[in-house]
Protein backbone atom coordinates (compact mmCIF):
# COMPACT_ATOMS: atom_id res chain seq x y z
CA UNK A 1 0.00 0.00 0.00
CA UNK A 2 1.16 3.44 -0.98
CA UNK A 3 1.32 6.31 1.32
CA UNK A 4 -1.62 8.62 0.12
CA UNK A 5 0.27 11.42 1.85
CA UNK A 6 3.18 11.85 -0.65
CA UNK A 7 0.18 10.90 -3.45
CA UNK A 8 -1.25 14.05 -2.50
CA UNK A 9 1.65 16.29 -2.71
CA UNK A 10 3.05 14.41 -5.80
CA UNK A 11 0.90 12.65 -7.67
CA UNK A 12 2.79 12.96 -10.80
CA UNK A 13 5.66 11.01 -9.51
CA UNK A 14 3.04 8.02 -8.94
CA UNK A 15 1.60 8.29 -12.33
CA UNK A 16 4.67 7.87 -13.71
CA UNK A 17 5.40 4.98 -12.11
CA UNK A 18 2.29 3.13 -12.90
CA UNK A 19 2.88 3.88 -16.36
CA UNK A 20 6.88 2.66 -16.16
CA UNK A 21 5.31 -1.12 -14.73
CA UNK A 22 2.78 -0.96 -17.52
CA UNK A 23 -0.24 0.15 -15.01
CA UNK A 24 -2.85 2.47 -15.36
CA UNK A 25 -2.32 5.74 -14.07
CA UNK A 26 -5.87 6.48 -14.14
CA UNK A 27 -5.77 4.95 -10.97
CA UNK A 28 -4.27 7.65 -9.16
CA UNK A 29 -6.90 10.28 -10.57
CA UNK A 30 -9.65 7.81 -8.77
CA UNK A 31 -7.91 7.77 -5.69
CA UNK A 32 -7.32 11.55 -5.36
CA UNK A 33 -11.53 11.82 -6.44
CA UNK A 34 -12.38 9.58 -3.78
CA UNK A 35 -9.93 10.85 -0.85
CA UNK A 36 -11.26 14.73 -1.93
CA UNK A 37 -14.75 13.31 -1.62
CA UNK A 38 -14.00 11.34 1.84
CA UNK A 39 -11.80 14.70 3.38
CA UNK A 40 -14.72 17.02 2.56
CA UNK A 41 -17.58 15.00 3.83
CA UNK A 42 -15.88 13.75 6.97
CA UNK A 43 -15.11 18.12 7.20
CA UNK A 44 -18.71 19.07 6.82
CA UNK A 45 -19.44 15.72 9.05
CA UNK A 46 -17.58 17.43 11.61
CA UNK A 47 -18.75 21.05 11.28
CA UNK A 48 -22.13 19.60 11.64
CA UNK A 49 -21.25 17.89 14.87
CA UNK A 50 -19.85 21.42 15.99
CA UNK A 51 -23.12 22.97 15.07
CA UNK A 52 -24.89 20.24 16.92
CA UNK A 53 -23.35 21.21 19.82
CA UNK A 54 -23.51 24.41 19.87
CA UNK A 55 -27.72 24.01 19.46
CA UNK A 56 -27.79 21.41 22.28
CA UNK A 57 -26.13 23.81 24.47
CA UNK A 58 -28.70 26.92 23.18
CA UNK A 59 -31.30 24.68 23.91
CA UNK A 60 -30.31 23.78 27.80
CA UNK A 61 -30.30 27.76 27.89
CA UNK A 62 -33.12 28.22 26.51
CA UNK A 63 -34.82 25.46 28.46
CA UNK A 64 -33.27 27.12 31.83
CA UNK A 65 -34.32 30.78 31.32
CA UNK A 66 -37.97 29.53 30.12
CA UNK A 67 -37.72 30.25 26.54
CA UNK A 68 -39.88 27.79 23.82
CA UNK A 69 -36.95 26.06 21.92
CA UNK A 70 -39.00 24.11 19.58
CA UNK A 71 -37.53 25.36 16.57
CA UNK A 72 -33.70 25.21 18.04
CA UNK A 73 -34.99 21.51 18.90
CA UNK A 74 -36.03 20.59 15.04
CA UNK A 75 -33.16 22.02 14.27
CA UNK A 76 -31.12 19.88 16.22
CA UNK A 77 -33.00 16.78 14.90
CA UNK A 78 -32.29 17.91 11.21
CA UNK A 79 -28.71 18.08 11.47
CA UNK A 80 -28.68 15.09 13.49
CA UNK A 81 -30.12 13.32 10.06
CA UNK A 82 -27.89 15.16 7.85
CA UNK A 83 -24.51 14.00 10.38
CA UNK A 84 -26.35 10.20 10.09
CA UNK A 85 -26.67 10.72 6.35
CA UNK A 86 -22.84 11.90 5.70
CA UNK A 87 -21.68 9.68 7.97
CA UNK A 88 -22.57 6.84 5.73
CA UNK A 89 -21.45 8.55 2.55
CA UNK A 90 -17.92 8.71 4.54
CA UNK A 91 -17.89 5.00 5.29
CA UNK A 92 -18.74 4.69 2.09
CA UNK A 93 -16.09 7.21 0.81
CA UNK A 94 -13.13 6.04 2.90
CA UNK A 95 -13.82 2.27 2.03
CA UNK A 96 -13.17 3.24 -1.48
CA UNK A 97 -9.61 4.93 -1.01
CA UNK A 98 -9.08 2.37 0.93
CA UNK A 99 -10.00 -0.13 -1.78
CA UNK A 100 -8.02 1.37 -4.28
CA UNK A 101 -5.00 1.62 -2.17
CA UNK A 102 -5.19 -2.48 -1.70
CA UNK A 103 -5.50 -1.78 -5.70
CA UNK A 104 -2.85 0.56 -6.99
CA UNK A 105 0.53 -1.16 -7.30
CA UNK A 106 3.72 0.22 -5.61
CA UNK A 107 6.01 2.03 -8.32
CA UNK A 108 9.91 0.81 -9.49
CA UNK A 109 12.47 2.21 -7.69
CA UNK A 110 14.59 5.04 -9.89
CA UNK A 111 17.46 2.62 -11.06
CA UNK A 112 15.53 -0.24 -12.05
CA UNK A 113 15.95 -0.47 -15.93
CA UNK A 114 13.09 0.37 -18.36
CA UNK A 115 11.39 -2.47 -20.58
CA UNK A 116 8.01 -3.55 -21.68
CA UNK A 117 8.71 -7.34 -21.23
CA UNK A 118 10.73 -9.97 -19.87
CA UNK A 119 12.58 -9.81 -23.35
CA UNK A 120 14.12 -6.14 -21.89
CA UNK A 121 15.67 -7.72 -17.85
CA UNK A 122 19.14 -7.57 -18.12
CA UNK A 123 21.52 -10.24 -17.33
CA UNK A 124 24.12 -8.50 -14.53
CA UNK A 125 25.91 -11.63 -13.19
CA UNK A 126 26.96 -15.20 -14.54
CA UNK A 127 28.40 -18.44 -12.69
CA UNK A 128 29.61 -21.83 -13.37
CA UNK A 129 30.91 -23.54 -16.64
CA UNK A 130 27.44 -24.46 -18.68
CA UNK A 131 27.03 -28.35 -18.32
CA UNK A 132 28.97 -29.76 -21.30
CA UNK A 133 27.71 -33.54 -22.03
CA UNK A 134 29.10 -36.21 -24.59
CA UNK A 135 25.61 -37.76 -25.07
CA UNK A 136 22.16 -36.26 -25.68
CA UNK A 137 20.75 -34.88 -22.25
CA UNK A 138 17.66 -35.84 -21.28
CA UNK A 139 14.79 -33.63 -19.23
CA UNK A 140 14.55 -34.03 -15.93
CA UNK A 141 11.49 -35.68 -15.44
CA UNK A 142 13.17 -38.66 -18.01
CA UNK A 143 15.88 -38.78 -16.00
CA UNK A 144 13.86 -39.17 -13.05
CA UNK A 145 11.55 -41.43 -14.04
CA UNK A 146 14.23 -43.91 -15.10
CA UNK A 147 15.53 -43.41 -11.56
CA UNK A 148 12.05 -44.48 -10.15
CA UNK A 149 12.14 -41.63 -7.75
CA UNK A 150 8.98 -40.09 -8.48
CA UNK A 151 5.56 -41.08 -9.85
CA UNK A 152 3.82 -38.38 -12.08
CA UNK A 153 0.73 -40.89 -13.15
CA UNK A 154 0.08 -41.84 -9.61
CA UNK A 155 -0.09 -38.64 -8.47
CA UNK A 156 -2.29 -37.55 -11.47
CA UNK A 157 -4.48 -40.40 -10.04
CA UNK A 158 -4.49 -39.54 -5.94
CA UNK A 159 -4.44 -36.05 -7.15
CA UNK A 160 -4.38 -34.38 -10.42
CA UNK A 161 -2.76 -32.87 -12.83
CA UNK A 162 0.38 -30.52 -12.39
CA UNK A 163 1.03 -32.32 -8.97
CA UNK A 164 4.28 -34.89 -8.25
CA UNK A 165 5.03 -37.91 -5.63
CA UNK A 166 8.22 -38.38 -4.65
CA UNK A 167 9.66 -41.64 -3.96
CA UNK A 168 12.65 -43.52 -2.15
CA UNK A 169 15.35 -41.86 -2.94
CA UNK A 170 13.75 -38.69 -4.70
CA UNK A 171 12.08 -38.10 -1.36
CA UNK A 172 14.71 -38.09 0.24
CA UNK A 173 16.56 -36.26 -1.85
CA UNK A 174 13.32 -33.28 -1.56
CA UNK A 175 14.43 -33.88 2.39
CA UNK A 176 17.91 -33.49 2.30
CA UNK A 177 17.80 -30.26 0.06
CA UNK A 178 15.02 -28.63 2.34
CA UNK A 179 17.47 -29.12 5.14
CA UNK A 180 21.07 -28.17 3.48
CA UNK A 181 19.13 -25.01 2.70
CA UNK A 182 17.81 -24.40 6.26
CA UNK A 183 21.52 -25.48 7.60
CA UNK A 184 22.97 -23.02 5.15
CA UNK A 185 21.38 -19.87 5.89
CA UNK A 186 21.00 -20.33 9.53
CA UNK A 187 24.97 -21.37 9.73
CA UNK A 188 26.17 -18.75 7.23
CA UNK A 189 23.80 -16.39 7.21
CA UNK A 190 21.90 -16.00 10.78
CA UNK A 191 18.35 -16.56 9.58
CA UNK A 192 16.47 -18.13 11.98
CA UNK A 193 14.68 -21.02 11.00
CA UNK A 194 10.99 -21.05 10.82
CA UNK A 195 8.26 -23.99 10.34
CA UNK A 196 5.33 -21.68 9.51
CA UNK A 197 1.43 -23.08 8.68
CA UNK A 198 0.31 -23.88 5.29
CA UNK A 199 -2.86 -21.97 5.84
CA UNK A 200 -3.21 -18.40 6.62
CA UNK A 201 -6.25 -16.19 6.55
CA UNK A 202 -7.17 -12.91 4.57
CA UNK A 203 -5.88 -10.13 7.02
CA UNK A 204 -2.24 -11.91 6.24
CA UNK A 205 -2.79 -12.35 2.68
CA UNK A 206 -3.78 -9.01 2.44
CA UNK A 207 -0.86 -8.29 4.34
CA UNK A 208 1.24 -9.22 1.21
CA UNK A 209 -0.22 -7.52 -0.87
CA UNK A 210 -1.66 -11.51 -2.36
CA UNK A 211 -4.98 -9.87 -1.64
CA UNK A 212 -7.42 -9.07 -3.22
CA UNK A 213 -5.52 -9.03 -6.27
CA UNK A 214 -4.32 -12.69 -6.93
CA UNK A 215 -6.85 -14.37 -5.10
CA UNK A 216 -7.80 -16.47 -8.31
CA UNK A 217 -4.15 -17.49 -8.07
CA UNK A 218 -4.67 -19.56 -5.11
CA UNK A 219 -6.72 -22.48 -3.19
CA UNK A 220 -9.44 -21.33 -1.01
CA UNK A 221 -10.53 -23.15 1.69
CA UNK A 222 -14.63 -23.80 0.80
CA UNK A 223 -16.69 -22.31 3.20
CA UNK A 224 -13.93 -21.07 5.15
CA UNK A 225 -11.33 -17.42 5.01
CA UNK A 226 -8.94 -19.52 4.64
CA UNK A 227 -6.33 -20.19 2.07
CA UNK A 228 -3.36 -22.24 1.36
CA UNK A 229 -0.35 -20.18 1.20
CA UNK A 230 1.14 -19.76 -2.32
CA UNK A 231 4.53 -19.02 -0.28
CA UNK A 232 5.83 -18.98 3.06
CA UNK A 233 6.62 -15.13 2.80
CA UNK A 234 3.09 -15.07 4.16
CA UNK A 235 3.43 -16.12 7.63
CA UNK A 236 6.75 -14.96 7.64
CA UNK A 237 6.09 -11.57 6.83
CA UNK A 238 2.70 -11.17 8.47
CA UNK A 239 4.58 -12.50 12.18
CA UNK A 240 4.97 -9.17 13.39
CA UNK A 241 1.84 -7.47 11.83
CA UNK A 242 0.39 -4.90 13.94
CA UNK A 243 3.49 -4.73 16.14
CA UNK A 244 6.28 -2.20 16.82
CA UNK A 245 9.45 -3.59 17.21
CA UNK A 246 13.19 -1.68 18.26
CA UNK A 247 15.71 -0.95 16.12
CA UNK A 248 17.66 -3.16 17.95
CA UNK A 249 15.38 -5.94 16.79
CA UNK A 250 16.27 -5.01 13.29
CA UNK A 251 17.26 -7.00 10.89
CA UNK A 252 14.91 -9.68 11.11
CA UNK A 253 15.82 -12.84 9.07
CA UNK A 254 13.33 -15.58 8.68
CA UNK A 255 14.40 -19.02 6.76
CA UNK A 256 11.15 -20.76 6.26
CA UNK A 257 10.53 -24.21 4.75
CA UNK A 258 6.75 -24.67 3.52
CA UNK A 259 4.78 -26.32 0.79
CA UNK A 260 3.86 -23.67 -1.51
CA UNK A 261 1.06 -23.79 -3.17
CA UNK A 262 -0.88 -22.40 -6.98
CA UNK A 263 -3.39 -22.52 -9.03
CA UNK A 264 -1.17 -21.37 -11.79
CA UNK A 265 -4.12 -19.57 -13.55
CA UNK A 266 -2.95 -18.55 -16.98
CA UNK A 267 -0.94 -20.98 -17.62
CA UNK A 268 -2.43 -23.62 -19.65
CA UNK A 269 0.35 -24.83 -21.75
CA UNK A 270 3.22 -24.14 -20.16
CA UNK A 271 5.66 -26.49 -18.73
CA UNK A 272 3.00 -29.21 -18.91
CA UNK A 273 5.73 -31.74 -18.10
CA UNK A 274 8.01 -32.15 -15.11
CA UNK A 275 8.89 -30.23 -12.13
CA UNK A 276 8.73 -26.67 -13.27
CA UNK A 277 5.19 -25.82 -13.01
CA UNK A 278 2.84 -27.87 -10.36
CA UNK A 279 0.54 -26.72 -8.16
CA UNK A 280 2.52 -27.48 -4.95
CA UNK A 281 6.14 -27.48 -4.72
CA UNK A 282 8.20 -26.92 -1.51
CA UNK A 283 10.63 -24.08 -0.98
CA UNK A 284 12.97 -22.53 1.59
CA UNK A 285 11.52 -19.03 1.80
CA UNK A 286 13.61 -15.72 3.12
CA UNK A 287 12.36 -13.04 4.52
CA UNK A 288 13.97 -9.84 6.00
CA UNK A 289 12.23 -6.63 8.17
CA UNK A 290 14.34 -3.88 7.92
CA UNK A 291 15.20 -0.37 8.57
CA UNK A 292 14.48 2.12 4.93
CA UNK A 293 17.56 2.92 4.99
CA UNK A 294 19.34 -0.34 4.88
CA UNK A 295 16.64 -1.98 2.43
CA UNK A 296 18.61 -1.76 -0.67
CA UNK A 297 21.63 -2.83 0.61
CA UNK A 298 19.69 -5.98 1.86
CA UNK A 299 18.54 -6.69 -1.02
CA UNK A 300 21.93 -7.10 -2.83
CA UNK A 301 22.53 -9.87 -0.06
CA UNK A 302 19.58 -11.87 -0.47
CA UNK A 303 20.47 -12.28 -3.74
CA UNK A 304 23.79 -12.91 -2.63
CA UNK A 305 22.27 -15.42 -0.06
CA UNK A 306 20.03 -17.21 -2.21
CA UNK A 307 23.23 -17.57 -4.90
CA UNK A 308 25.76 -19.35 -2.78
CA UNK A 309 23.11 -21.99 -2.47
CA UNK A 310 23.24 -22.68 -5.82
CA UNK A 311 27.50 -22.21 -5.90
CA UNK A 312 27.39 -25.03 -3.11
CA UNK A 313 25.38 -27.48 -5.20
CA UNK A 314 27.45 -26.73 -8.29
CA UNK A 315 24.77 -25.55 -10.36
CA UNK A 316 25.30 -22.89 -12.82
CA UNK A 317 23.66 -19.58 -13.01
CA UNK A 318 22.92 -16.26 -14.11
CA UNK A 319 21.45 -13.33 -11.75
CA UNK A 320 18.91 -11.15 -13.74
CA UNK A 321 17.82 -7.53 -13.23
CA UNK A 322 14.27 -7.28 -14.02
CA UNK A 323 12.94 -4.40 -15.86
CA UNK A 324 9.77 -2.53 -15.40
CA UNK A 325 7.72 -3.82 -17.49
CA UNK A 326 7.68 -6.97 -15.65
CA UNK A 327 8.27 -6.17 -12.61
CA UNK A 328 5.42 -7.66 -10.48
CA UNK A 329 2.37 -5.51 -8.64
CA UNK A 330 4.35 -5.34 -5.18
CA UNK A 331 8.08 -4.88 -5.82
CA UNK A 332 9.98 -1.61 -6.04
CA UNK A 333 13.05 -3.92 -7.14
CA UNK A 334 13.46 -7.56 -8.21
CA UNK A 335 16.87 -9.64 -9.15
CA UNK A 336 16.33 -13.45 -10.31
CA UNK A 337 18.41 -16.03 -10.65
CA UNK A 338 18.10 -18.48 -13.33
CA UNK A 339 19.74 -22.10 -13.03
CA UNK A 340 20.90 -23.77 -16.31
CA UNK A 341 19.38 -26.82 -17.47
CA UNK A 342 20.99 -28.22 -20.74
CA UNK A 343 17.99 -30.45 -21.79
CA UNK A 344 16.12 -27.04 -22.13
CA UNK A 345 19.37 -25.41 -23.68
CA UNK A 346 18.15 -22.57 -21.36
CA UNK A 347 18.21 -20.72 -17.82
CA UNK A 348 15.29 -21.19 -15.93
CA UNK A 349 14.17 -19.24 -12.50
CA UNK A 350 14.69 -20.77 -9.44
CA UNK A 351 14.97 -17.57 -7.04
CA UNK A 352 13.16 -14.24 -7.06
CA UNK A 353 14.83 -11.60 -4.59
CA UNK A 354 12.39 -8.64 -3.88
CA UNK A 355 12.45 -5.26 -2.33
CA UNK A 356 8.62 -3.69 -1.56
CA UNK A 357 9.95 -1.14 0.44
CA UNK A 358 7.17 -0.12 3.05
CA UNK A 359 4.43 -1.09 0.47
CA UNK A 360 3.22 -4.73 2.76
CA UNK A 361 4.62 -3.17 6.03
CA UNK A 362 1.77 0.05 5.37
CA UNK A 363 -1.31 -3.17 4.56
CA UNK A 364 0.29 -5.56 7.45
CA UNK A 365 0.91 -2.45 10.24
CA UNK A 366 4.59 -3.48 10.44
CA UNK A 367 6.16 -0.76 12.28
CA UNK A 368 9.56 0.12 14.35
CA UNK A 369 11.01 2.43 16.66
CA UNK A 370 14.23 4.13 16.01
CA UNK A 371 14.87 5.04 19.73
CA UNK A 372 12.53 4.77 22.54
CA UNK A 373 11.69 8.09 22.13
CA UNK A 374 10.58 8.15 18.55
CA UNK A 375 7.60 7.91 16.76
CA UNK A 376 6.64 4.45 14.88
CA UNK A 377 7.24 4.71 11.55
CA UNK A 378 7.00 1.73 8.95
CA UNK A 379 9.54 -0.48 8.36
CA UNK A 380 11.13 -1.89 4.80
CA UNK A 381 10.43 -6.12 4.11
CA UNK A 382 11.98 -8.34 1.67
CA UNK A 383 11.59 -11.86 -0.01
CA UNK A 384 13.65 -14.23 -1.55
CA UNK A 385 13.22 -18.25 -2.46
CA UNK A 386 16.25 -20.04 -0.89
CA UNK A 387 15.71 -21.28 -3.09
CA UNK A 388 13.18 -23.84 -4.52
CA UNK A 389 13.39 -27.32 -4.42
CA UNK A 390 11.30 -28.66 -6.92
CA UNK A 391 13.55 -26.66 -9.39
CA UNK A 392 16.89 -27.56 -7.60
CA UNK A 393 16.21 -31.41 -8.43
CA UNK A 394 15.51 -30.80 -11.96
CA UNK A 395 18.87 -28.83 -12.10
CA UNK A 396 20.54 -31.54 -10.30
CA UNK A 397 19.27 -34.19 -12.56
CA UNK A 398 20.14 -32.19 -15.59
CA UNK A 399 23.12 -31.07 -14.73
CA UNK A 400 24.75 -34.10 -12.83
CA UNK A 401 23.06 -37.01 -15.73
CA UNK A 402 25.77 -39.75 -16.86
CA UNK A 403 25.91 -41.84 -19.79
CA UNK A 404 25.01 -44.90 -17.90
CA UNK A 405 21.37 -43.14 -16.48
CA UNK A 406 23.21 -42.62 -13.17
CA UNK A 407 23.14 -38.71 -11.49
CA UNK A 408 26.24 -37.37 -9.62
CA UNK A 409 25.10 -35.54 -6.79
CA UNK A 410 26.60 -32.52 -5.69
CA UNK A 411 29.68 -32.39 -2.86
CA UNK A 412 27.57 -30.61 -0.25
CA UNK A 413 24.78 -32.83 -0.68
CA UNK A 414 26.48 -36.39 -0.10
CA UNK A 415 26.25 -36.09 4.00
CA UNK A 416 22.73 -35.64 3.48
CA UNK A 417 22.08 -38.14 1.54
CA UNK A 418 24.70 -41.08 2.13
CA UNK A 419 25.32 -41.69 -1.45
CA UNK A 420 27.61 -39.86 -4.13
CA UNK A 421 24.97 -41.48 -7.27
CA UNK A 422 21.37 -41.39 -7.73
CA UNK A 423 21.23 -44.85 -9.48
CA UNK A 424 18.20 -47.20 -10.28
CA UNK A 425 17.28 -49.53 -7.66
CA UNK A 426 19.81 -47.97 -5.33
Amino acid sequence: MLDIRLIRVNPDRYKQGLMRKQANPGLIDELLLADDAWRSHLAEVEHLKSVRNRTSEEISRMKKQGQDATQAIAEMKSVGEQIKDLGEQVKDFEIKVHSLLLEIPNIPHESVPEGLSEEENVPIRFWGDLTELDFEPKHHWEIAQDLDIVDFERAVKITGSRFVLYKGLGAKLERALANFMLDYHVAHHSYTEMFPAFIANEESLIGTGNLPKFGDEMFKLEGLPYYLIPTAEVPLTNYYRDEILSANQLPVKFAGYSASFRSEAGSAGKDTRGLIRVHQFQKVELVKLVTPNTSYAELESLVVDAAEILEALELPYRVIEICTGDLGSKETKKYDLEVWLPAQQRYREISSCSNFEDYQARRANLRFRASESAKPEYLHTLNGSGVAIGRTIAAILENGQQANGSVKLPKALIPYMGVETLSRGD
